[in-house]
């Protein structure tokens, strides 16, 4: 912000305080007037978002101690005074710094930028938009209000189930202070669960962080996660895939569901059972058997002999035919 504005704005009457209000009571008042016409707090409201934008302003000079000595010595010049060229009536460049020390003839007359001239504000370098006063960092510099608390983080390693079906659990954040979190069922491996307002607190009245939680979830011995079905690998036998079976299939917590194996099922082959996967807000899901034909490791004769017989009379069938052929393009 440019010095030449602090003639035409009253910051105090701005935050509604006296001119020999405290450092304690300034904070005070700014936050309450923060919090009433803070963006977030009035959607839309252009009214509401221009006085937020004075309060901020008001605040970021008043907070300051050499802005505000600065701020009250120029504003006690009196409204007439402006920064113009030399003339009667107001005064130019050297009666208006005249009040710091700099009559005329001294070395913002004839230093020949601005830069030189608003350096004794803090402006170095940096014109009427940038510098102290002119700072975009946000909070109380700025116009963006308050600044944000810092997030906590945390961690957590759940067991299969326990993700699938969810559950509230104690945690210990960052800063080691504990906390409750409820685990929402169907949580994935490196999820990050986030609890609103439970981090720090803002240092300047503005809206505190949040906790965030980082879970990851232990591995099934049989169990995998797909979305929000559930897989599990069935082994079958040989004569079981040809000629058809009903079969036992594991559930996750519940008891095993019966399917039935049509004849001549392949290795690969899965098998759907409807709702027996895992149940969240965003629905549930399915239960996928997916189908292994289990090869005998071990034959005694009489099975061996049968074997033998059978692929005697088997179809005389090529199984890799399809793929030799798809090879050779």
């Amino acid at each position: 912000m440019a010095s030449q504005d602090w003639f035409d704005k009253d910051f105090y009457k701005t935050l509604g305080v006296a001119k020999d209000v405290t450092d304690a009571d300034l904070k005070k008042t700014y936050r309450k007037l923060a919090r009433k016409y803070h963006p977030d707090s009035n959607p839309g409201d252009a009214a509401a978002e221009a006085k937020f934008k004075e309060i901020s302003e008001a605040y970021a000079v008043l907070s300051d101690k050499d802005e505000r000595a600065e701020y009250d010595q120029i504003r006690a010049m009196g409204s007439g005074a402006r920064f113009t060229a030399g003339g009667a009536g107001a005064g130019g460049f050297e009666d208006v710094f005249s009040a710091f020390g700099q009559g005329r003839g001294g070395r913002y007359q004839t230093a020949g930028n601005f830069e030189d001239i608003f350096s004794m504000f803090g402006q170095q370098g940096g014109g009427f938009g940038s510098g102290r006063f002119g700072e975009p960092t946000g909070g109380y510099r700025g116009f963006g209000g308050p600044q944000r608390g810092a997030d906590v983080t945390a961690h957590t390693t759940l067991d299969f189930t326990t993700a699938v079906t969810g559950e509230t659990i104690s945690l210990a954040g960052e800063d080691g202070r504990s906390f409750k979190v409820k685990i929402p069922a169907g949580v994935a491996d490196g999820q990050k669960i986030r609890l609103r307002g439970r981090g720090r607190p803002s240092p300047d009245g503005g809206e505190s962080g949040d906790i965030v939680v980082t879970v990851t979830v232990r591995p099934h011995p049989v169990f995998t996660r797909d979305g929000l079905n559930l897989r599990v690998t069935v082994p079958v036998t040989f004569t079981e895939a040809t000629l058809g079976a009903t079969i036992e299939v594991p559930t996750l917590g519940g008891d095993p569901v019966r399917l039935r194996v049509a004849p001549g099922t392949p290795s690969g082959r899965v098998l759907r059972v409807k709702g027996r996967g895992v149940a969240s807000k965003k629905g549930t899901g399915d239960l996928l058997a997916e189908v292994q034909v289990a090869v005998p490791t071990h034959l005694d004769d009489a099975a061996r002999a049968a074997l033998e017989h059978f692929a005697e009379v088997e179809p005389k069938e090529n199984p890799r035919a399809d793929l030799m052929a798809k090879s050779r393009g």
